[in-house]
Protein backbone atom coordinates (compact mmCIF):
# COMPACT_ATOMS: atom_id res chain seq x y z
CA UNK A 1 0.00 0.00 0.00
CA UNK A 2 2.82 2.31 0.63
CA UNK A 3 4.31 1.63 -2.73
CA UNK A 4 1.21 2.89 -4.40
CA UNK A 5 0.78 5.87 -2.42
CA UNK A 6 4.47 6.32 -3.36
CA UNK A 7 3.63 5.19 -7.23
CA UNK A 8 1.10 7.36 -7.50
CA UNK A 9 2.38 10.10 -6.24
CA UNK A 10 -0.85 11.47 -4.40
CA UNK A 11 -2.04 10.58 -0.76
CA UNK A 12 -5.86 9.89 -2.46
CA UNK A 13 -5.23 7.64 -4.71
CA UNK A 14 -8.24 5.06 -5.56
CA UNK A 15 -6.73 1.33 -4.58
CA UNK A 16 -8.48 -1.97 -6.39
CA UNK A 17 -8.07 -4.98 -4.52
CA UNK A 18 -9.17 -7.43 -6.39
CA UNK A 19 -11.00 -11.31 -5.41
CA UNK A 20 -10.62 -10.33 -1.74
CA UNK A 21 -13.00 -12.99 -1.11
CA UNK A 22 -9.30 -15.77 -2.46
CA UNK A 23 -7.52 -14.45 0.70
CA UNK A 24 -5.67 -17.48 2.18
CA UNK A 25 -4.40 -18.25 5.71
CA UNK A 26 -0.66 -18.59 6.05
CA UNK A 27 2.31 -19.15 8.73
CA UNK A 28 3.42 -16.04 8.47
CA UNK A 29 -0.34 -14.75 9.65
CA UNK A 30 -4.20 -13.75 8.30
CA UNK A 31 -3.70 -11.15 5.82
CA UNK A 32 -7.69 -10.70 6.64
CA UNK A 33 -6.74 -9.33 10.21
CA UNK A 34 -4.65 -6.91 8.64
CA UNK A 35 -6.98 -5.50 6.64
CA UNK A 36 -9.34 -4.52 9.26
CA UNK A 37 -6.69 -1.84 10.01
CA UNK A 38 -6.22 -0.80 6.50
CA UNK A 39 -10.10 -0.34 5.49
CA UNK A 40 -11.06 0.62 9.16
CA UNK A 41 -11.81 4.61 8.73
CA UNK A 42 -11.30 4.81 12.48
CA UNK A 43 -7.58 3.35 12.16
CA UNK A 44 -6.61 4.16 9.17
CA UNK A 45 -5.58 7.14 9.86
CA UNK A 46 -2.32 6.14 11.73
CA UNK A 47 -1.92 2.94 9.83
CA UNK A 48 1.39 1.53 11.08
CA UNK A 49 3.49 -0.56 7.93
CA UNK A 50 5.58 -2.90 9.18
CA UNK A 51 8.23 -2.13 6.76
CA UNK A 52 8.23 1.60 7.28
CA UNK A 53 7.88 1.65 11.15
CA UNK A 54 5.96 4.62 10.99
CA UNK A 55 2.59 6.19 10.50
CA UNK A 56 0.94 7.43 7.51
CA UNK A 57 -2.49 8.29 6.78
CA UNK A 58 -4.52 6.67 4.19
CA UNK A 59 -7.72 7.62 5.19
CA UNK A 60 -7.84 10.06 2.45
CA UNK A 61 -7.47 6.17 0.29
CA UNK A 62 -10.54 5.42 -1.47
CA UNK A 63 -10.32 1.35 -1.35
CA UNK A 64 -12.71 -0.92 -3.63
CA UNK A 65 -12.49 -4.54 -3.46
CA UNK A 66 -14.07 -7.11 -5.90
CA UNK A 67 -15.71 -11.23 -4.73
CA UNK A 68 -17.67 -13.27 -6.78
CA UNK A 69 -18.81 -15.33 -3.36
CA UNK A 70 -19.52 -12.61 -0.34
CA UNK A 71 -19.73 -15.55 2.09
CA UNK A 72 -16.23 -16.47 2.30
CA UNK A 73 -14.97 -12.96 3.21
CA UNK A 74 -14.70 -13.04 6.98
CA UNK A 75 -17.84 -11.25 8.86
CA UNK A 76 -15.41 -8.63 10.73
CA UNK A 77 -13.59 -7.87 7.19
CA UNK A 78 -17.10 -7.56 5.74
CA UNK A 79 -18.77 -5.58 8.35
CA UNK A 80 -16.36 -2.34 7.18
CA UNK A 81 -17.45 -2.62 3.86
CA UNK A 82 -20.46 -0.92 1.80
CA UNK A 83 -21.64 -4.00 0.01
CA UNK A 84 -22.81 -3.49 -3.96
CA UNK A 85 -23.44 -6.14 -5.92
CA UNK A 86 -23.71 -6.30 -9.47
CA UNK A 87 -25.85 -9.12 -11.70
CA UNK A 88 -24.11 -11.00 -14.27
CA UNK A 89 -24.52 -10.08 -18.13
CA UNK A 90 -27.68 -10.60 -19.78
CA UNK A 91 -27.98 -12.25 -22.93
CA UNK A 92 -28.35 -8.94 -25.42
CA UNK A 93 -25.42 -7.18 -22.93
CA UNK A 94 -23.31 -10.01 -23.65
CA UNK A 95 -24.03 -9.83 -27.75
CA UNK A 96 -23.40 -6.18 -27.47
CA UNK A 97 -19.78 -6.62 -25.76
CA UNK A 98 -18.83 -9.46 -28.04
CA UNK A 99 -20.14 -7.61 -31.31
CA UNK A 100 -18.45 -4.11 -29.99
CA UNK A 101 -15.35 -4.96 -28.31
CA UNK A 102 -14.49 -8.46 -28.09
CA UNK A 103 -14.72 -9.63 -31.82
CA UNK A 104 -12.46 -6.47 -33.30
CA UNK A 105 -10.10 -6.29 -30.08
CA UNK A 106 -9.50 -10.15 -31.30
CA UNK A 107 -9.02 -9.62 -34.88
CA UNK A 108 -6.66 -6.67 -34.41
CA UNK A 109 -4.66 -8.98 -32.71
CA UNK A 110 -4.85 -11.90 -34.80
CA UNK A 111 -3.91 -9.43 -37.86
CA UNK A 112 -6.97 -10.21 -39.33
CA UNK A 113 -7.85 -6.29 -38.65
CA UNK A 114 -6.00 -3.03 -38.43
CA UNK A 115 -7.49 0.91 -37.23
CA UNK A 116 -8.24 3.21 -39.73
CA UNK A 117 -5.24 5.54 -40.50
CA UNK A 118 -2.93 3.21 -38.73
CA UNK A 119 -1.16 1.99 -42.09
CA UNK A 120 -0.53 3.98 -45.37
CA UNK A 121 -1.82 2.31 -48.34
CA UNK A 122 0.64 2.58 -51.46
CA UNK A 123 -1.97 1.72 -54.01
CA UNK A 124 -5.10 2.90 -53.25
CA UNK A 125 -6.71 2.80 -56.35
CA UNK A 126 -6.08 -0.52 -56.75
CA UNK A 127 -8.08 -1.36 -53.12
CA UNK A 128 -11.15 0.76 -54.64
CA UNK A 129 -11.73 -1.00 -57.82
CA UNK A 130 -11.61 -4.39 -55.38
CA UNK A 131 -14.26 -3.00 -52.57
CA UNK A 132 -17.24 -2.42 -54.91
CA UNK A 133 -17.61 -5.82 -55.74
CA UNK A 134 -17.19 -7.52 -52.04
CA UNK A 135 -19.20 -4.48 -50.22
CA UNK A 136 -22.95 -5.40 -50.32
CA UNK A 137 -21.90 -8.84 -48.33
CA UNK A 138 -19.74 -7.22 -45.61
CA UNK A 139 -22.46 -4.62 -44.94
CA UNK A 140 -25.03 -7.58 -45.03
CA UNK A 141 -22.50 -9.99 -43.12
CA UNK A 142 -20.35 -8.33 -41.12
CA UNK A 143 -22.09 -4.98 -40.30
CA UNK A 144 -24.27 -5.26 -36.99
CA UNK A 145 -20.35 -7.30 -35.66
CA UNK A 146 -17.14 -4.84 -36.54
CA UNK A 147 -17.60 -1.32 -36.42
CA UNK A 148 -16.21 -0.91 -39.94
CA UNK A 149 -15.89 2.82 -39.43
CA UNK A 150 -12.77 2.11 -36.89
CA UNK A 151 -11.91 -0.75 -38.01
CA UNK A 152 -10.85 -2.34 -41.95
CA UNK A 153 -9.56 -5.80 -43.10
CA UNK A 154 -5.83 -5.96 -42.79
CA UNK A 155 -3.82 -5.96 -46.00
CA UNK A 156 -4.29 -9.75 -47.79
CA UNK A 157 -7.19 -10.67 -45.81
CA UNK A 158 -10.48 -11.57 -47.60
CA UNK A 159 -12.86 -8.53 -46.92
CA UNK A 160 -15.85 -11.34 -46.31
CA UNK A 161 -13.98 -12.64 -43.17
CA UNK A 162 -15.70 -12.01 -40.11
CA UNK A 163 -18.40 -13.40 -36.99
CA UNK A 164 -22.09 -12.96 -38.20
CA UNK A 165 -24.35 -12.13 -35.03
CA UNK A 166 -26.15 -15.36 -34.67
CA UNK A 167 -22.88 -16.80 -34.66
CA UNK A 168 -21.96 -14.45 -31.42
CA UNK A 169 -25.62 -15.15 -29.76
CA UNK A 170 -24.98 -19.38 -30.16
CA UNK A 171 -21.85 -18.37 -28.71
CA UNK A 172 -23.71 -17.07 -25.50
CA UNK A 173 -26.42 -19.54 -25.69
CA UNK A 174 -24.92 -22.71 -26.39
CA UNK A 175 -20.84 -22.34 -25.14
CA UNK A 176 -20.50 -19.38 -22.73
CA UNK A 177 -23.32 -18.96 -20.24
CA UNK A 178 -20.85 -17.15 -17.40
CA UNK A 179 -22.18 -14.17 -15.54
CA UNK A 180 -18.98 -12.46 -17.41
CA UNK A 181 -17.54 -12.47 -20.86
CA UNK A 182 -14.03 -14.26 -19.93
CA UNK A 183 -15.19 -17.61 -21.39
CA UNK A 184 -16.56 -16.12 -24.36
CA UNK A 185 -13.50 -14.07 -25.30
CA UNK A 186 -11.72 -17.22 -25.25
CA UNK A 187 -14.07 -18.83 -27.73
CA UNK A 188 -13.95 -15.52 -29.70
CA UNK A 189 -9.97 -15.37 -29.95
CA UNK A 190 -10.27 -19.55 -31.03
CA UNK A 191 -12.06 -18.59 -33.75
CA UNK A 192 -10.19 -15.36 -34.85
CA UNK A 193 -6.84 -17.67 -34.45
CA UNK A 194 -7.57 -20.29 -36.80
CA UNK A 195 -9.16 -17.56 -39.35
CA UNK A 196 -6.40 -16.40 -39.52
CA UNK A 197 -4.20 -19.94 -39.84
CA UNK A 198 -6.90 -20.42 -42.69
CA UNK A 199 -5.79 -17.09 -44.52
CA UNK A 200 -1.88 -17.25 -43.92
CA UNK A 201 -2.26 -21.10 -45.25
CA UNK A 202 -4.17 -20.23 -48.09
CA UNK A 203 -1.98 -17.58 -48.84
CA UNK A 204 1.16 -19.27 -48.90
CA UNK A 205 -0.28 -22.55 -50.29
CA UNK A 206 0.71 -25.03 -47.25
CA UNK A 207 -1.17 -27.70 -46.08
CA UNK A 208 -3.33 -27.78 -43.05
CA UNK A 209 -4.33 -30.89 -41.04
CA UNK A 210 -7.94 -31.80 -41.55
CA UNK A 211 -8.76 -30.06 -38.47
CA UNK A 212 -7.80 -26.98 -39.41
CA UNK A 213 -9.08 -26.84 -42.33
CA UNK A 214 -12.15 -24.93 -43.65
CA UNK A 215 -14.70 -26.77 -44.01
CA UNK A 216 -17.21 -24.09 -45.68
CA UNK A 217 -16.86 -22.34 -49.32
CA UNK A 218 -17.08 -18.78 -46.90
CA UNK A 219 -14.97 -16.80 -44.99
CA UNK A 220 -17.73 -15.69 -42.45
CA UNK A 221 -18.34 -17.50 -39.56
CA UNK A 222 -21.73 -17.91 -39.07
CA UNK A 223 -23.83 -20.12 -36.89
CA UNK A 224 -24.27 -22.98 -38.97
CA UNK A 225 -20.37 -23.44 -39.47
CA UNK A 226 -19.92 -22.39 -35.98
CA UNK A 227 -19.13 -25.56 -34.74
CA UNK A 228 -16.16 -26.05 -36.90
CA UNK A 229 -14.21 -23.66 -35.14
CA UNK A 230 -15.32 -23.94 -31.65
CA UNK A 231 -16.20 -27.95 -31.53
CA UNK A 232 -19.82 -29.50 -30.46
CA UNK A 233 -21.95 -27.41 -28.11
CA UNK A 234 -21.79 -27.47 -24.21
CA UNK A 235 -25.36 -26.83 -24.01
CA UNK A 236 -27.83 -29.01 -26.08
CA UNK A 237 -30.82 -28.45 -24.66
CA UNK A 238 -32.47 -25.92 -21.53
CA UNK A 239 -34.96 -28.27 -21.01
CA UNK A 240 -34.71 -31.96 -19.94
CA UNK A 241 -38.91 -32.44 -20.37
CA UNK A 242 -40.44 -31.31 -23.62
CA UNK A 243 -44.08 -33.11 -22.76
CA UNK A 244 -46.97 -30.95 -22.32
CA UNK A 245 -47.90 -31.34 -19.39
CA UNK A 246 -44.69 -32.08 -17.46
CA UNK A 247 -45.29 -36.20 -15.72
CA UNK A 248 -47.18 -36.62 -12.46
CA UNK A 249 -44.28 -35.36 -9.68
CA UNK A 250 -41.92 -33.08 -11.90
CA UNK A 251 -42.22 -29.56 -11.63
CA UNK A 252 -39.84 -26.59 -13.18
CA UNK A 253 -38.02 -24.53 -10.60
CA UNK A 254 -35.35 -21.73 -10.63
CA UNK A 255 -32.04 -21.40 -9.63
CA UNK A 256 -29.09 -19.25 -9.08
CA UNK A 257 -25.95 -20.39 -10.00
CA UNK A 258 -22.38 -19.19 -11.14
CA UNK A 259 -23.40 -18.70 -14.89
CA UNK A 260 -26.68 -17.41 -13.81
CA UNK A 261 -29.76 -18.21 -13.98
CA UNK A 262 -31.06 -22.19 -14.84
CA UNK A 263 -34.16 -24.27 -15.01
CA UNK A 264 -34.18 -26.70 -12.07
CA UNK A 265 -36.18 -29.72 -12.22
CA UNK A 266 -37.82 -31.60 -9.32
CA UNK A 267 -38.47 -35.18 -10.02
CA UNK A 268 -40.36 -37.33 -7.13
CA UNK A 269 -41.53 -40.80 -7.11
CA UNK A 270 -43.23 -43.24 -4.85
CA UNK A 271 -42.20 -46.20 -4.07
CA UNK A 272 -45.87 -48.36 -2.69
CA UNK A 273 -44.78 -50.34 0.56
CA UNK A 274 -44.39 -53.73 0.89
CA UNK A 275 -46.98 -55.78 3.72
CA UNK A 276 -45.32 -57.98 5.99
CA UNK A 277 -46.25 -61.47 6.58
CA UNK A 278 -49.09 -59.74 8.95
CA UNK A 279 -50.55 -58.07 5.81
CA UNK A 280 -49.67 -54.86 7.42
CA UNK A 281 -47.35 -52.10 5.43
CA UNK A 282 -43.94 -51.93 6.31
CA UNK A 283 -42.25 -49.55 8.31
CA UNK A 284 -43.94 -45.30 7.87
CA UNK A 285 -43.94 -42.91 5.12
CA UNK A 286 -40.19 -41.97 4.54
CA UNK A 287 -38.59 -38.98 2.24
CA UNK A 288 -35.28 -39.85 0.51
CA UNK A 289 -33.63 -36.89 -0.97
CA UNK A 290 -31.10 -36.90 -3.74
CA UNK A 291 -29.13 -35.29 -6.14
CA UNK A 292 -25.85 -33.81 -4.45
CA UNK A 293 -27.71 -31.48 -1.96
CA UNK A 294 -26.17 -29.60 0.42
CA UNK A 295 -27.72 -28.77 4.43
CA UNK A 296 -29.66 -25.85 3.87
CA UNK A 297 -31.70 -27.87 0.62
CA UNK A 298 -31.98 -31.06 2.51
CA UNK A 299 -33.71 -29.19 5.56
CA UNK A 300 -35.69 -27.59 2.89
CA UNK A 301 -36.95 -30.69 1.57
CA UNK A 302 -38.07 -32.28 4.91
CA UNK A 303 -39.58 -29.15 5.46
CA UNK A 304 -41.75 -29.11 1.68
CA UNK A 305 -42.46 -32.83 2.79
CA UNK A 306 -43.84 -31.83 5.94
CA UNK A 307 -45.77 -28.79 4.31
CA UNK A 308 -46.81 -31.27 1.69
CA UNK A 309 -48.56 -34.26 3.88
CA UNK A 310 -50.68 -31.10 5.87
CA UNK A 311 -51.78 -29.14 2.45
CA UNK A 312 -52.64 -33.16 1.64
CA UNK A 313 -55.07 -33.51 4.37
CA UNK A 314 -56.64 -30.12 4.15
CA UNK A 315 -56.90 -30.84 0.28
CA UNK A 316 -58.39 -34.21 0.22
CA UNK A 317 -59.00 -35.66 4.00
CA UNK A 318 -59.04 -38.77 2.17
CA UNK A 319 -56.03 -39.20 0.70
CA UNK A 320 -53.66 -41.69 2.17
CA UNK A 321 -50.95 -41.07 -0.69
CA UNK A 322 -48.31 -40.21 1.91
CA UNK A 323 -49.21 -43.17 4.53
CA UNK A 324 -48.70 -45.82 2.55
CA UNK A 325 -45.80 -44.33 0.23
CA UNK A 326 -42.26 -43.63 0.29
CA UNK A 327 -41.17 -41.04 -1.42
CA UNK A 328 -38.11 -40.09 -3.24
CA UNK A 329 -37.29 -37.02 -4.51
CA UNK A 330 -34.52 -35.95 -7.17
CA UNK A 331 -32.67 -33.11 -8.34
CA UNK A 332 -31.02 -34.06 -11.43
CA UNK A 333 -27.16 -33.12 -12.73
CA UNK A 334 -26.38 -34.97 -9.98
CA UNK A 335 -22.85 -34.34 -10.07
CA UNK A 336 -23.63 -30.52 -9.59
CA UNK A 337 -23.53 -29.20 -5.82
CA UNK A 338 -26.62 -27.98 -4.87
CA UNK A 339 -27.72 -26.11 -1.85
CA UNK A 340 -30.43 -22.79 -0.37
CA UNK A 341 -33.75 -23.03 0.30
CA UNK A 342 -35.18 -21.18 -2.82
CA UNK A 343 -36.61 -24.60 -4.42
CA UNK A 344 -39.31 -24.65 -1.25
CA UNK A 345 -42.35 -24.08 -3.19
CA UNK A 346 -41.02 -26.01 -6.03
CA UNK A 347 -40.50 -29.39 -3.81
CA UNK A 348 -43.97 -29.04 -2.30
CA UNK A 349 -45.72 -28.67 -5.43
CA UNK A 350 -43.77 -31.47 -6.73
CA UNK A 351 -44.64 -34.02 -3.90
CA UNK A 352 -48.39 -32.75 -4.39
CA UNK A 353 -48.66 -33.47 -7.96
CA UNK A 354 -47.71 -36.90 -7.53
CA UNK A 355 -50.17 -37.46 -4.74
CA UNK A 356 -52.83 -35.72 -6.54
CA UNK A 357 -52.14 -37.19 -9.90
CA UNK A 358 -52.71 -33.85 -11.18
CA UNK A 359 -49.85 -33.07 -13.80
CA UNK A 360 -48.18 -29.49 -14.23
CA UNK A 361 -47.97 -27.37 -17.54
CA UNK A 362 -43.86 -27.55 -18.75
CA UNK A 363 -44.05 -23.51 -19.54
CA UNK A 364 -44.79 -22.81 -15.79
CA UNK A 365 -41.70 -22.18 -13.26
CA UNK A 366 -41.49 -21.61 -9.43
CA UNK A 367 -38.96 -19.98 -7.17
CA UNK A 368 -39.52 -19.40 -2.96
CA UNK A 369 -38.46 -20.46 0.25
CA UNK A 370 -41.40 -22.35 2.29
CA UNK A 371 -41.60 -21.96 6.21
CA UNK A 372 -42.92 -24.87 8.17
CA UNK A 373 -46.32 -22.99 8.39
CA UNK A 374 -46.46 -22.54 4.34
CA UNK A 375 -45.13 -19.22 4.65
CA UNK A 376 -43.58 -18.04 1.08
CA UNK A 377 -40.40 -16.57 1.57
CA UNK A 378 -38.21 -14.03 -0.53
CA UNK A 379 -34.82 -15.86 -2.18
CA UNK A 380 -31.90 -14.02 -3.96
CA UNK A 381 -31.42 -13.66 -7.73
CA UNK A 382 -34.13 -12.66 -8.89
CA UNK A 383 -33.23 -11.26 -11.95
CA UNK A 384 -31.16 -14.09 -13.54
CA UNK A 385 -33.85 -16.89 -12.55
CA UNK A 386 -35.99 -14.66 -14.55
CA UNK A 387 -33.46 -14.78 -17.50
CA UNK A 388 -32.86 -18.82 -16.99
CA UNK A 389 -36.75 -19.10 -17.29
CA UNK A 390 -36.81 -17.10 -20.42
CA UNK A 391 -34.12 -19.23 -21.88
CA UNK A 392 -36.22 -22.48 -20.89
CA UNK A 393 -38.84 -20.87 -22.42
CA UNK A 394 -41.00 -20.42 -19.21
CA UNK A 395 -44.04 -18.22 -20.02
CA UNK A 396 -45.42 -18.65 -16.21
CA UNK A 397 -43.76 -17.41 -13.35
CA UNK A 398 -44.27 -17.46 -9.29
CA UNK A 399 -42.12 -15.82 -7.15
CA UNK A 400 -42.31 -14.95 -3.51
CA UNK A 401 -44.36 -11.58 -2.83
CA UNK A 402 -41.29 -10.31 -0.92
CA UNK A 403 -39.53 -9.85 -4.27
CA UNK A 404 -41.83 -7.74 -6.05
CA UNK A 405 -39.33 -4.32 -5.57
CA UNK A 406 -36.75 -6.79 -7.07
CA UNK A 407 -39.09 -7.65 -10.07
CA UNK A 408 -39.84 -4.05 -10.96
CA UNK A 409 -36.06 -3.34 -10.97
CA UNK A 410 -35.79 -5.64 -13.84
CA UNK A 411 -35.45 -4.08 -17.41
CA UNK A 412 -38.52 -4.17 -19.47
CA UNK A 413 -37.12 -6.66 -22.20
CA UNK A 414 -37.05 -9.22 -19.75
CA UNK A 415 -40.81 -9.37 -18.63
CA UNK A 416 -42.18 -9.06 -21.65
CA UNK A 417 -44.63 -12.40 -22.68
CA UNK A 418 -43.91 -13.16 -19.35
CA UNK A 419 -47.11 -14.02 -16.90
CA UNK A 420 -45.64 -13.47 -13.34
CA UNK A 421 -47.59 -14.42 -10.34
CA UNK A 422 -46.60 -13.07 -6.44
CA UNK A 423 -47.42 -15.51 -3.73
CA UNK A 424 -47.61 -14.85 0.11
CA UNK A 425 -48.87 -18.60 1.33
CA UNK A 426 -48.79 -21.45 -0.42
CA UNK A 427 -52.46 -21.83 -0.76
CA UNK A 428 -51.95 -18.59 -3.22
CA UNK A 429 -49.45 -21.19 -5.01
CA UNK A 430 -51.66 -24.13 -4.96
CA UNK A 431 -54.37 -21.80 -6.61
CA UNK A 432 -52.10 -20.65 -9.60
CA UNK A 433 -50.69 -23.94 -10.10
CA UNK A 434 -53.59 -27.12 -9.72
CA UNK A 435 -56.16 -24.20 -10.51
CA UNK A 436 -56.46 -24.88 -14.18
CA UNK A 437 -56.62 -28.42 -13.90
Amino acid sequence: IIQCLKTTGTTNPVVLIDEIDKLGHGYQGDPASALLEVLDPSQNSTFQDHYLDIPVDISKVLFMCTANELERIPEPLLDRMEVIRLSGYDFPEKVAIAEQYLVPKSMKENGLMVEKGSIQTQSEGEEKKEEPEETPEIEEAECSTTPLDKFTHAENVPSTVGIATNAIESLVRWYCREAGVRNLSKHIDKITRKLALQVVAEEEGAELTKKSQRKSETWHVSEENLKHYVGKPIFTSDRMYDKDPLPHGIVMGLAYTSMGGSALYIETQGIKRGLNDDGKPRGGGTLKATGKLGDVMSESSQIAYTVARARLADIDPDNRFFDTTDIHMHVPEGATPKDGPSAGITMVTSMLSLALEKPIRNDLAMTGEISLTGKVLPVGGIKEKIMGGRRAGVTKIILPGANQRDYDEIPDYLKEGLDVHFAHDYEEVYDIVFGET
